[in-house]
């Protein structure tokens, strides 16, 4: 077996410090997902959320007609913004009603990948899936060359992207620190 690794779990610390860093203010944040267990992904956003000092709470949508009710319990439960899990195609197959709920609700979401802040979300960051695709193909080429699965190694993201939408902060009243826009590899006007 070998591969491509995306980091998807390993990159919840660094997600939330730059939602905290493109929102200073917030306190409380909800973190939106399909899963109904805990699992890793939520243990490390509980431990990052404890480190930058934020209360969180889970909030899970498992079929795509709750997503109404999911928002409206965030809004009730006054989280200051929200963590968007990557749980699965459902939710990257409603990332445009999802970016809608969030800006409708004036919450500044992170989401799981590009797409979602193309659809109106407020921030990405994660591995350059385009680039990863390319170094697949560099994979399929060595095994069509004859290399073994088993004996090429399973490699890590080398590129990170960091996406913001200045059109969704806008609407959100929110200004992006200058230093969060330096650093992005992408900025939607």
């Amino acid at each position: 077996m070998t591969g491509l690794a995306s980091l998807a779990i390993e990159l919840h610390g660094k997600r939330l410090e730059l939602l905290k860093e493109a929102v200073p203010g917030i306190a409380r944040i909800a973190v939106l997902t399909s899963y109904t267990g805990g699992g890793r992904a939520l243990w490390e956003v509980t431990r990052a959320a404890a480190s930058l000092g934020l209360q969180h709470e889970v909030v899970t949508v498992a079929r795509p007609e709750q997503m109404d009710q999911a928002f409206a319990l965030i809004k009730e439960r006054r989280a200051d913004a929200i963590l968007e899990l990557p749980s699965g195609p459902m939710f990257y197959a409603h990332r445009q009603r999802i970016a809608d709920l969030a800006l409708r609700s004036r919450l500044p979401i992170m989401c799981s990948a590009k797409e979602f802040v193309e659809a109106g979300c407020l921030l990405y960051y994660g591995a350059s899936f385009s680039d990863l695709m390319r170094r697949a193909a560099t994979y399929v080429d060595k095994i069509l060359k004859g290399s073994k699965p088993a004996d090429l190694p399973v490699e890590q993201p080398t590129k990170f992207e960091l996406v913001i939408n200045l059109k969704t902060a806008k609407a959100l009243g929110l200004t992006v620190p200058p230093s969060l826009l330096l650093r992005a590899d992408q900025v939607i006007e």
